[in-house]
């Protein structure tokens, strides 16, 4: 028997679910994961939103940092409207308001969520990653840690890996960190934030509007970080 038929086989990397809107957290996530040592399989949705730029991006960013798969659902949010980014009546604000904004899209989090739940028992794998912050956000209430140990503990009730004893991990890596510390760690792992799309209202080609909330928090961190914002700004 050859030297390389006696060598043992490498073991295969661990497999998760990363959620990728194709925004600056996103991406950041996608290649913390990797870098961590994951088979990533990124997970997608057009829900409804105000403009498909977004997904454009993530399919950009799943491709860069090396997704072994990129599903993106087709789920009607706006079928219920409710929030800015599923509603055209509704306006985006473009000055800060006080409590949980419009922007909001009610139970978000949780159906994207359940969806990598669902996704990571098929693939077999027990990590999934999601880019939530609960520093530099807009209020909004499926991004704090309260919800995600919440949201594990009931997976691991819900689910046939978690009653036999292998429950679902969540990773948030980002939830907090200040948007110019992500932004630095993500440079640092070669994220191209050129590539991504956070504007809430961007152009159908993703020019940011400048002006939205999402926006104003991505240019600040940009900023805070010494590092140049490669966002393209309409007009």
């Amino acid at each position: 028997m050859s030297r390389d038929a006696e060598a043992p086989a490498e073991a295969a990397p661990p497999r998760a679910v990363v959620l990728l809107s194709g925004g600056l957290d996103s991406a950041t996530v996608l290649a913390m994961a990797r870098a961590e040592g994951f088979e990533c399989h990124a997970l997608s949705f057009a829900y409804g939103q105000r403009h498909a730029a977004e997904l454009e991006a993530a399919a950009r960013v799943a491709e860069r940092h090396g997704a072994a798969s990129h599903r993106v659902m087709t789920i009607d949010l706006g079928a219920f409207g409710g929030s800015a980014l599923t509603d055209a009546a509704i306006a985006v604000p473009e000055a800060p308001t006080d409590g949980i904004p419009v922007t909001y899209v009610p139970a978000r989090n949780t159906v994207f969520l359940s969806f990598a739940l669902a996704l990571s028992e098929v693939l077999d794998c027990r990590d999934v990653f999601i880019g939530v912050n609960a520093v530099d956000y807009s209020g909004y209430p499926d991004c704090r840690p309260e919800f995600i140990r919440a949201f594990e503990e009931m997976a691991a009730l819900a689910t046939r890996a978690g009653v036999e004893g292998a429950p679902l991990r969540i990773h948030t890596p980002l939830i907090d960190l200040p948007k110019a510390e992500i932004i630095r760690r993500g440079t640092a792992l070669g994220v191209d934030y050129a590539a991504t799309v956070s504007c809430y209202q961007a152009a159908p080609d993703g020019a940011a509007c400048g002006r939205c909330d999402s926006c104003r928090l991505r240019r600040e961190g940009f900023a805070a970080a010494g590092i140049a914002d490669p966002t393209r700004y309409a007009g």
